[in-house]
């Protein structure tokens, strides 16, 4: 430990403010990316099922759903929270903060997560959906047991790298006071100039990001045929 203390010196009276900003950060990839997730796969499964020749297409929700994602997505994130804050302070009672930024984390997360689980279930054999179908297979039976059954290692995959996406998005959230280590690393180390702490916030970011891909590649691992 006093080995730590002598490469970041800082981090022996900044190390609960650490901890703190951490457990922040958790909160925010774990809540926003667990709701971002579910919205984010239906989406996608709406796209696919309702495009031409889809098994429930529906030519205007396609139109307008591909829109709406791609207007969200062309919004800086900056600026989108910034936008967002009326409608935060709406839904969860402030504009501030960890519970603040959860409405923007989602609203920047879900439109590219769709576009992902949307790439991912087009990849998907067509012989699969033509033979379920011929099964008599219903578009649910269709969705949950060939779309999203067969296509687990890709669905993991491209929530790996939301989640590591959304990690970046909370410590941009941070630079506009959502806490977390975004807020750790600006305040102690740009404002402050304590540059070994500005190195402890990057280090403890990627062990995050190399634990997700650790548990996402496992899951590739065991759920590829």
């Amino acid at each position: 430990m006093s080995l730590l203390y002598t490469v970041a010196p800082n981090l022996e009276k900044l190390g609960g403010e650490l901890i703190k900003c951490l457990g922040e950060t958790l909160k925010m990839v774990f809540v926003s990316g667990t709701i971002s997730f579910f919205l984010g796969l239906f989406f996608g499964v709406l796209l696919i099922v309702t495009k031409k020749g889809g098994i429930l297409q529906n030519v205007v929700i396609y139109r307008i759903l591909e829109k709406a994602i791609d207007v969200i997505r062309s919004i800086p994130f900056l600026i989108l929270m910034v936008l967002l804050i009326p409608v935060s302070r709406a839904i969860v009672g402030t504009g501030s903060g960890v519970t603040g930024s959860y409405v923007a984390l989602i609203a920047g997360t879900v439109p590219f997560f769709s576009r992902q689980i949307e790439s991912v279930l087009a990849d998907l054999d067509e012989g699969l959906i033509e033979a379920s179908e011929s099964m008599g297979f219903s578009p649910i039976e269709i969705i949950f047991s060939i779309y999203l059954k067969e296509s687990i290692p890709g669905i993991t995959r491209v929530t790996m790298i939301t989640f590591v996406s959304l990690i970046g998005l909370t410590a941009m959230a941070g630079a506009i006071g959502a806490g977390g280590l975004g807020d750790f690393a600006i305040r102690y180390g740009y404002q402050m100039h304590y540059t070994d702490m500005s190195w402890v916030t990057v280090i403890v970011i990627l062990i995050i990001i190399s634990i997700i891909q650790f548990i996402g590649n496992f899951i590739i691992r065991k759920t590829t045929h």
